[in-house]
């Protein structure tokens, strides 16, 4: 793909990004005073208290996060990173979005859906509308003590006392609800159906469970020669890697041939070579 055309996909899914993030604000989340986590959140928080709007106060929390991600990242993600954040204030400030429920289950589940669906889209556009993740990632190097799944879990456990304290318990349990769904529709958003899952595999069945996986899933196997801590036993132990749609069909395998195979999941971010071209490793 040529750079033009990628950078054209890429504002695409921006801009689709922004409106659909727009939807789970406006259309949703602002009427009903919930909020959701992260540095979005934080934005949402202080336009509650504050008379300065939501479009205002969104690049002025995310900016310098950009800015961070500027160095350690770059500037072709820093440039799509502001225009995304800037079209967001303003889609939110001329786009007249429906309020469209009453119901704050629905709100707070299907506005934490469109802010997931906009974020993902914008990141898989190599940029972001919310710069939590920046802000994770700066704190676990600084620290070295915290991950950055945990740098951002207790960022919004922090957010989240906060929000109970200025908005309510309720509303702070339906924005803890919000941000729920906003994150399973993100990571879904962004790895789909082809997020991948690594399965080690202890069977006394090990050969005849790689030549179904290599043979029915075209998946590749890796076979490593271990023994057992307690029995001292020798045996082979099997590694595959696979999308989340044929975690299933692994698991039948191995119940098929070995309902009492000693079997773990490992959820991946990314995996990349021999997966894609489902070359087994014999």
């Amino acid at each position: 793909m040529s750079r033009g055309l990628s950078e054209l996909r890429n504002g695409s899914l921006i801009v689709l990004g922004v409106l659909c993030a727009g939807m789970g604000l406006n259309g949703f989340l602002m009427s009903s005073s919930f909020i959701d986590g992260g540095v979005t959140g934080v934005s949402m928080l202080l336009a509650k208290v504050s008379p300065v709007p939501l479009s205002v106060w969104l690049p002025l929390v995310n900016l310098p996060f950009v800015a961070i991600g500027y160095r350690h990242i770059g500037r072709a993600f820093a440039i799509r990173s502001v225009l995304a954040i800037a079209g967001l204030a303003l889609a939110l400030v001329v786009i007249p979005y429906p309020d469209v429920t009453p119901d704050l289950v629905l709100t707070s589940i299907f506005g934490g859906f469109f802010i997931g669906v906009g974020i993902g889209l914008a990141v898989r556009g190599g940029a972001v509308l919310d710069g939590t993740e920046i802000a994770a990632l700066l704190i676990s190097k600084r620290t070295h003590l915290l991950k950055v799944g945990d740098t951002i879990l207790a960022f919004n456990v922090v957010l989240f006392l906060a929000a109970m304290s200025l908005l309510g318990v309720e509303a702070a349990l339906y924005s803890i609800l919000t941000y729920i769904s906003a994150a399973k529709t993100l990571d879904f958003v962004i790895y789909g159906l082809d997020e991948y899952t690594a399965i080690t595999i202890i069977s006394n069945q090990s050969t005849a469970i790689r030549q179904m996986i290599t043979g029915e899933l075209g998946r590749g196997v890796t076979v490593y020669r271990g023994y057992g801590g307690l029995l001292r036993e020798e045996r082979d132990i099997l590694n595959c890697v696979v999308t989340r749609l044929e975690v299933g069909k692994v698991r039948a395998i191995v119940q098929t041939l070995d309902a009492g195979a000693f079997v773990t999941y490992h959820t991946l971010s990314n995996a990349e070579g021999g997966v894609v071209k489902k070359q087994a490793l014999h």
